[in-house]
């Protein structure tokens, strides 16, 4: 039974103790401590603050819950159709339409962390009810979120070895507002029971398939960078049997018959707003700025580069030591380096002084700057240039680039070169030897009851922890007591 409107819409927020964590603190909190009350009660607050902003004339849905799937039909056509169109339009010659170079394709796999890296999250408050059966639709997706605890289809370990392979964690030193998204998730995570219809709402409007996703997929591939994340949704999300069908389902299963349906439709058209809510792909997307980039890569840096460098390192009459010492100088600091001729832009990078003191066989602020901050230095320097998408790193030693191959493509090379076969994203099994809270999880298993070891189970498979090695196996055992309806 959800919870009457009128019990939790209208209360009077508790400003102070919404604000008393940034956004950024709240979300790092929940996805380290998903257990603790006081910041779910916190992240409680910043949801209701959420939906007291959304705007209820910009729904799309449907007037009534039982013409879904005609609009699921009708909506999902426009995306595959727009990106017909969008592919001939490249084979006609058109530039990619997402990302202007690489740097521009890493910074947003970055900003759009926070989202992925609880992938699925909205749904984990209704594990504890899974011999429900108007949760199936539901609880099986998040059991396919979670790769069904094979760590080549978990989402989240598929995002964070993404982040690793270029460079782009710790993930640090982002807007607040790219937090907004990933902590609704995470909130509706920690309240699904008093917020059910608004879960089903958001998972609703969150499977569908986007035509962001495709054209993302597709520029990422030809960038020569992993798109598997992308390309994973693209076959889950579709509205034949996949997740997309599943969530209209869930709505229909679970409109009271005993109630008021049309109470709770209107709390699924809010939960279906949430899932707009925040920072979207496009807008992160035309955000990027490489010049404000570049100055907050530098500025970052500034903390642990002040005072670590020699006085007779002087740059328009300053020492690197007076620059670094205040961030709101780095813009004047970068644009005296050119002048110096240490940054000459618009050419080949080997030209520019200060690029060998990051990369060659005399680098001497070698390992200073991430392989994406490099990236983004490189295609700052280089200009127009950099539309070609190269790596920083693919520059040989005569500084000719060769003809970038996708990632697919590089990838089948890399395969027949190594005499290898061809598996992308699949990993050796955790050990339980080496892991302490899988030691812990297949210890405590036997010696508990059956009501206790679901339990223990759903709580390896919150949004914290679900991807490590005791979350993977937890969600197989799970999927196991889920699908043998015991």
């Amino acid at each position: 039974m959800f919870i009457a409107a009128h019990e939790w819409f209208a209360p009077v927020l508790e400003e102070s103790t919404v604000n008393a964590n940034t956004l950024a603190e709240l979300y790092k909190g929940l996805s380290e401590d998903f257990e603790s009350e006081e910041l779910k009660h916190k992240a409680r607050l910043f949801l209701e603050s959420e939906i007291a902003k959304l705007d209820a004339s910009a729904c799309d849905l449907p007037a009534q819950a039982h013409e879904l799937e005609d609009w699921m039909q009708t909506s999902s056509q426009p995306a595959t159709s727009r990106y017909g169109q969008y592919l001939e339009e490249r084979k006609a010659g058109s530039p990619r339409r997402y990302f202007s170079n690489r740097a521009h394709a890493l910074y947003f796999l970055r900003a759009v962390a926070p989202t992925k890296l609880v992938d699925g999250a909205w749904v984990y408050g209704l594990l504890n009810h899974w011999r429900n059966p108007r949760f199936a639709d539901l609880i099986r997706t998040y059991f396919e979120e979670l790769g069904e605890g094979s760590n080549d289809k978990n989402h989240v370990l598929i995002y964070r070895q993404l982040l690793t392979r270029y460079g782009l964690d710790p993930v640090d030193d982002l807007a607040e507002s790219f937090y907004t998204q990933g902590l609704i998730q995470l909130a509706l995570a920690g309240h699904a029971e008093e917020y059910l219809p608004e879960v089903i709402g958001f998972n609703l409007g969150y499977e569908q398939l986007p035509l962001h996703l495709l054209i993302t997929a597709y520029e990422l591939n030809e960038l020569g960078i992993d798109p598997y994340y992308f390309t994973l949704h693209v076959t889950v999300d579709n509205a034949n049997t996949g997740h997309a069908r599943r969530a209209v389902q869930a709505v229909l299963d679970n409109i009271p018959k005993l109630g008021s349906a049309d109470e709770f439709w209107r709390r699924v058209r809010i939960g279906y707003g949430l899932s707009n809510a925040g920072v979207g792909t496009t807008d992160v997307i035309d955000g990027f700025n490489i010049d404000r980039e570049v100055v907050r890569i530098f500025a970052h840096k500034s903390e642990a580069g002040h005072g670590a460098h020699s006085d007779y390192c002087r740059v328009g009459g300053r020492n690197v030591n007076d620059w670094l010492a205040r961030k709101e100088d780095i813009p004047e600091f970068l644009s005296a380096l050119e002048k110096a001729r240490w940054i000459k832009r618009g050419v080949p990078v080997e030209q520019s002084r200060f690029w060998g003191l990051l990369q060659g066989s005399r680098a001497e602020m070698f390992g200073v700057f991430t392989s994406y901050e490099l990236q983004v230095i490189h295609d700052w320097i280089l200009g127009d240039a950099s539309r070609d998408g190269h790596s920083y790193a693919e520059i040989d030693s005569a500084n000719s680039v060769p003809r970038r191959a996708s990632f697919r493509v590089a990838a089948r090379l890399a395969a027949t070169r190594s005499g290898m076969s061809l598996d992308l994203h699949t990993q050796s099994p955790s050990t339980s030897m080496l892991d302490s809270d899988l030691q812990s999880l297949t210890q405590q298993l036997p010696t508990l009851d059956a009501a206790d070891q679901a339990s223990i189970l759903v709580k390896a498979m919150a949004p914290s922890q679900h991807w490590t090695p005791a979350g993977l196996h937890a969600t197989k055992l799970f999927g196991r007591l889920f699908f043998s309806g015991a």
